[in-house]
């Protein structure tokens, strides 16, 4: 028997209900507190595939017209390395087709009117192109 999506755990590695967690995020429900808990929840989204949510939680001045989630890709886990006050670097890892990657990034996070957004994030992908550049999960 399945305990559905909304009781399932959160990708984001919480440990906790992804309803509870990242999932009231994304739904609009909450926002996130810090910019650590913005890019879990921005890591999530890439992991149940809510571009909708990466694109609302992207600075205006540096996202792309458009978000894009590659389908192949299915992301496996996430590391966070260190949180500041307005940065994150973390580890998140992914499968695409049958082979294992991550990607590295330190990402940046600035407040607008009132909330957390993904500003820009450097690092880089390591071990193969997955198509669903977390260009944001910090970013």
């Amino acid at each position: 028997m399945s305990t559905g999506p909304l009781r399932a755990t959160c990708p984001c590695g919480s440990g906790a209900a992804y309803d509870a967690c990242c999932g009231r995020l994304h739904r609009g429900a909450a926002r996130a507190e810090t910019p650590e808990e913005l890019m879990r929840s921005r890591y999530a989204a890439f992991a149940v595939g809510d571009a909708a949510y990466l694109f609302r939680t992207w600075h205006p001045r540096t996202r792309p017209d458009d978000v894009e989630l590659d389908p192949a890709t299915v992301w496996t886990g996430l590391e966070v390395l260190s949180a500041g006050a307005d940065d994150v670097a973390f580890v998140a890892r992914y499968e695409r087709h049958g082979l294992p990657g991550e990607q590295r990034e330190h990402s940046r996070f600035v407040r607008r009117a009132g909330r957390w957004v993904y500003l820009d994030g450097s690092g880089g992908d390591h071990g193969g192109d997955h198509g669903g550049d977390l260009g944001g999960a910090g970013g």
